[in-house]
């Protein structure tokens, strides 16, 4: 088709050849990703054009990402620069369950112009003088474009027509992901006007995610926290949240809060039709909070159990009250566990200070300790403390919650990350896996790890497998997303571990785990790219210097990788940084000798660096030699 500007509206137009969107002349900003939507569209202006196509024309076949977030999230910034209405629309149709159409007649400029007066109704003048006529004069473009509106009128209404009667018909039948039933647990509201109370209707959120998912996981699949909080505070429709989580049901709910009483509102809604199936209104003593969550949970069950077709597990409502002690130490677990979910080194401090209040209230508190586990097992991972600080900690407090309550798979996926990262009992490790997955088959984070266990060993199928279930249970996590670009690194499938890193740094700009974008474009010896993505990065710490080393070092640039590396080492005197960045900085260098002498040091401090021995292409150089082979041993990664 031609590359001339194309009139999208009087005074909007878009330029192909130059990859922009212009209003009034002044262009407007697009991302990658929308602009490549609405160009697609408007190629195949009048026709439908499906969320698969779209998937492929963007991200390719095959790739691993939230296709149908990401297309919904491009959709609304589409409609936002347009300044078109979902439900009225001028420019974008969507086609429920099928895709979208570009609906507006757009035309080249040439067209404006190539109408003859005589063949154009509108264009003939109208003689209002005596004797003579009026110079022919251009009719406004809003006038021309009603006669090609009005057969697009047409089509559309024929279109929607059937449309209609194909959600019609499914209403009755709604598809459920997996034979399960999926629902959101949106985050409760705090309307205590106290945002110091946030944790508290947080925690709650939390604690009906995970009393929903409990009631039978292999029927009722539950979104995990980390989605749903992307919905906190905004006003987005319940039908688009939906489309977006792949739920079929939603729970939203407020909390209002006293010295000693609560309040909570929830409501059950069904999200093809957005009818409220119940709502209820809860005032209870703070000290019954654990039973009111269990009560909210079984009605809800009691709701849904017709189409979950189960027989359905029970939450007991009749646990007795909580003492004083017990409900200000899980008054502490909540605080403990909204800092943890922040991800941070600051936060994970806190939620450590926060669990361990709990424990001094309640000392047989196991999912506190729990929690603590979780918070150590990650801590290293956040700071410059060392593992051998850290995971013994968590290695103690793990084993404690299990000797309190054996049935808790947070406390069994902590327990396993340690055997694996720590440890290096890849057995053990595994075992606690599939026991944690086994007691709570909706908690994503046990599949996300458990995936990441599974591509250190080389079994990359299984691996994207469990991928793929915790995307389902958690289809907003950055941090899922990313570590699936790992796998597909490790994998050596360069392309597709670049389109994901880049789909979640267009979702958010320097998100760390997604900087393995960098790695993936040395593999591909495309040096020139992984600099400037490396150049993109808002610090000057450790990593910084190391990657640039490392990418130097493979770019045959020795000075410029010398330079990096003692900017590295000056670090590395002043201050405790571990290491693993020094190792890779010679790794890139291609000196053996000292690589060999960090891997060393890692392994004396049970590094990270080690776990990914057997699949990690940048250690493709070292494998012959005989201590990269003593090494993979000693690791438990040895395939003799």
């Amino acid at each position: 088709m031609p590359l001339d500007p194309l009139i999208l509206e009087d005074n909007l137009e878009l330029d192909r050849r130059a990859y922009e969107l212009r209003r009034s002349g002044n262009p407007v900003k697009l991302s990658r990703i929308p602009m490549e939507l609405l160009l697609l569209l408007v190629e195949r202006r009048g026709e439908l054009v499906t969320r698969d196509e779209i998937g492929e024309r963007i991200w390719g076949k095959g790739v691993f990402v939230d296709r149908d977030n990401n297309i919904n999230a491009a959709i609304r910034k589409l409609r936002q620069v347009l300044h078109d209405d979902p439900d009225h629309p001028k420019f974008v149709q969507t086609v429920t369950g099928r895709g979208y159409r570009f609906i507006a007649p757009a035309m080249d400029p040439a067209d404006l112009t190539s109408v003859s007066v005589e063949s154009d109704p509108l264009a003939a003048p109208l003689d209002f003088s005596l004797g003579g006529t009026l110079p022919h004069r251009t009719p406004p473009i809003h006038l021309r474009r009603l006669w090609l509106i009005l057969p697009a009128v047409a089509t559309i209404l024929i279109v929607a027509a059937g449309v209609y009667f194909q959600w019609f018909r499914s209403r009755a039948h709604p598809q459920t992901a997996a034979g399960r039933l999926m629902l959101a647990v949106l985050p409760f509201q705090n309307l205590t006007g106290d945002a110091s109370q946030d944790y508290f209707s947080d925690g709650l959120t939390e604690e009906m995610i995970a009393q929903l998912g409990n009631l039978d996981p292999q029927h009722l699949g539950v979104i995990a926290r980390t989605s749903v909080m992307h919905y906190k505070g905004t006003s987005q429709k319940l039908d688009q949240i939906g489309s977006e989580l792949g739920v079929q049901y939603v729970l939203e709910g407020s909390v209002r809060r006293s010295s000693d009483k609560v309040r909570i509102t929830a409501q059950l809604i069904q999200v093809k039709d957005q009818s409220h199936i119940w709502a209820r209104q809860y005032d209870r003593e703070l000290s019954n909070l654990l039973v009111l969550q269990a009560e909210i949970a079984q009605q809800i069950a009691q709701e849904i159990q017709l189409g979950l077709a189960y027989s359905r597990a029970t939450i007991s409502a009749h646990s007795p009250p909580l003492g004083p002690q017990e409900y200000e130490a899980y008054d502490l677990y909540l605080k403990g566990r909204y800092f943890w979910n922040k991800r941070t080194a600051r936060g994970l401090e806190q939620a450590i200070e926060s669990f361990q209040q709990a424990i001094a209230k309640d000392a047989n508190y196991a999912r506190a300790y729990a929690g603590l586990a979780d918070s150590y097992a990650l801590l290293s991972g956040y700071t410059l403390i060392p593992q051998s600080e850290s995971m013994p900690k968590a290695r103690a407090a793990a084993l404690k919650a299990l000797e309190l309550d054996d049935s808790l798979a947070e406390a069994h996926t902590s327990l396993a990350l340690i055997r694996e990262n720590y440890d290096w009992d890849w057995k053990t490790a595994e075992k606690e896996y599939l026991r944690a997955i086994e007691l709570n088959p909706n908690y994503a984070t046990a599949h996300h790890w458990y995936a990441e266990f599974l591509s250190w060993q080389g079994r990359f199928d299984e691996a994207f497998a469990e991928s793929e279930r915790a995307r389902q249970l958690d289809p907003l996590s950055l941090i899922i997303a990313s570590d699936n670009a790992a796998i597909l690194y490790y994998s050596r499938q360069y392309d597709r571990a670049i389109a994901q890193c880049r789909t979640v740094l267009e979702m958010e700009p320097g998100f760390p785990r997604a900087r393995l974008i960098v790695a993936a474009y040395v593999e591909k010896r495309e040096f020139a790219e992984a600099l400037a993505d490396i150049e993109k990065w808002d610090d000057a710490g450790p990593w910084t210097w190391a990657w640039r080393a490392h990418v130097y070092g493979r770019a045959g640039h020795s000075v410029q990788a010398r330079q990096a590396l003692e900017q590295l080492l000056q670090l590395y005197r002043r201050q405790p940084i571990g290491p693993d960045p020094v190792l890779w900085a010679y790794i890139g260098l291609g000196d053996k000798d000292k690589a060999f002498l960090w891997f060393e040091k890692a392994y004396a401090e049970h590094s990270n660096a080690l776990i990914s021995l057997r699949v990690n292409p940048a250690y493709d150089s070292l494998r012959v030699d005989p201590r990269f082979q003593s090494l993979m041993r000693r690791v438990g990664l040895s395939s003799h």
